[in-house]
């Protein structure tokens, strides 16, 4: 005997899970990789919040979400996660890992800020200055660490190269740990100093400016997370 399944509709909490699993595939999640609050998503989607909890949860066991109390939530970054771990892999002592990320990310951000400069679109513009002004207010570290990341993200995407922004994004994981360490030591007052210059730079259509305001924010990043750079290799005197 042939016995038909019983077909259902899925649930709220499924048709939820729907739709963020949508967003998440179609990129469409905001350009720092964070889906808007859980507050946010619930009045946007018309549900409680305790579903839109449900939701998440779930795609986070699917690992396609990760959610950080106190931070957010985000989309889980499959293409960039194997890169992280062969970092931590092939230099586990962190000291190491952020003085070479200083010294990347002066291979290329002065570059996406120059880019930036002569490329960025209005819309792009506006949300650097939404990120900067999130820096200025944000009332604690965790808040400072996310517009800060945010902020430099947003200049590699608008720097218009799909690879440098590719390398800077892939190494977001590592730059959120720096920056979260740095606002552990110091104020967000040079931070934010710094940031207004290379976005002023950008506002103004000053490639030459905006780079070297960004090798000067790094440069003081270095310094304040006490990164002195590694003197170079003497050559043996050849035979």
């Amino acid at each position: 005997m042939v016995i038909d399944a019983i077909s259902r509709s899925p649930s709220l909490v499924e048709k939820v899970c729907q739709k963020l699993a949508g967003l998440a595939r179609r990129d469409q999640q905001e350009d720092d990789g964070w889906l808007p609050t859980e507050r946010e998503l619930s009045t946007r989607l018309g549900v409680s919040r305790s579903v839109v909890r449900e939701a998440t949860k779930r795609l986070e066991m699917q690992g396609l979400l990760e959610i950080r109390q106190g931070i957010g939530i985000r989309v889980v970054d499959m293409l960039h996660k194997p890169l992280t771990s062969a970092i931590e892999l092939l230099l586990p002592a962190q000291e190491e890992r952020l003085r070479q990320l200083v010294e990347v990310r002066l291979m290329i951000e002065p570059e996406n800020a120059r880019l930036a400069a002569e490329r960025a679109a209005s819309a792009q513009v506006r949300r650097l200055q939404s990120a900067h002004k999130r820096l200025v207010e944000a009332g604690e570290a965790k808040a400072a660490v996310l517009a800060d990341l945010e902020f430099h993200r947003i200049i590699a995407t608008a720097s218009g190269n799909q690879i440098g922004g590719l390398l800077l994004i892939s190494l977001s994981d590592l730059l959120q740990a720096s920056l979260a360490r740095g606002y552990r030591i110091v104020t967000t007052e040079s931070a934010i100093k710094e940031h207004a210059a290379i976005l002023r730079a950008i506002e103004q259509r000053d490639p030459a400016g905006a780079a070297r305001a960004m090798v000067k924010h790094i440069h003081t990043t270095r310094n304040e997370l006490g990164l002195t750079p590694r003197s170079s290799r003497r050559r043996r005197p050849s035979d």
